[in-house]
């Protein structure tokens, strides 16, 4: 029991931390360059993908058994076009504004290499609570890295943040295409380095565990 809440455990924060899929893997550069002129932008596109996401992973798992190797890919994507037309029609309903700022890149979903990577790669190979965790993982790590972005991004280049007013200092820089590589390039160094150093901590707890074993024995 311990050994699968571990496992479970592992398989949802992997996608929050240690293979976050923007400052780790580099995915979905797209919409994380596009839409993350404001944290809400941010934050709606990774909801979306989030959704999409975790109910894509389940439906590809129930049915990973069935479906022929040689086409699975047209049925991942049907799959996965099922999900973003309906996530699409939600938010031009419910959230017109939102769904206005983020425009096509709502149905550019369908071709986010997180959501059809994470069904080939796991979601086909996997049960179905395993599929589920990994895209929730997967889909909350590229939220609050859009979240952050866009954050940054809006506060540095508007003076606001989550449309509260902040100063009258702007560096429209940061709102242009430059300002987005730029913060996403220093965000990415900044979390590569935090990984990178627990490695080496791990390695280094490791060695001593080992050594104080070999001075017993």
């Amino acid at each position: 029991m311990k050994k699968n809440e571990n496992m479970a455990w592992y398989t949802f924060k992997k996608g929050i931390t240690s293979e976050n899929p923007t400052y780790v893997q580099a995915l979905g550069m797209c919409p994380t360059l596009a839409v993350t002129t404001a944290a809400i932008n941010g934050l709606g596109m990774g909801l979306a993908v989030t959704v999409v996401l975790a109910l894509s992973n389940i439906i590809i798992s129930l049915i990973r058994k069935a479906v022929p190797k040689d086409i699975r890919i047209p049925i991942f994507i049907t799959v996965i076009a099922t999900f973003v037309t309906m996530i699409d029609l939600l938010m031009h309903a419910y959230t017109y504004d939102l769904w206005k700022s983020l425009g096509i890149f709502i149905p550019l979903i369908v071709v986010n290499c997180i959501i059809l990577g994470r069904a080939e790669a796991f979601a086909s190979k996997n049960p179905v609570h395993y599929a589920a965790l990994d895209g929730l993982g997967m889909g909350i790590g590229f939220t609050l890295s859009l979240f952050l972005l866009g954050s940054i991004r809006e506060i540095l280049g508007n003076g606001s943040w989550m449309g509260i007013h902040l100063w009258n200092f702007k560096m429209f820089m940061f709102i242009l295409p430059p300002g987005a590589f730029i913060t996403l390039g220093f965000l990415a160094a900044f979390f590569n380095y935090l990984k990178i150093k627990k490695e080496e901590a791990e390695k280094a707890r490791a060695k001593a565990a080992k050594q104080a074993q070999a001075q017993k024995a």
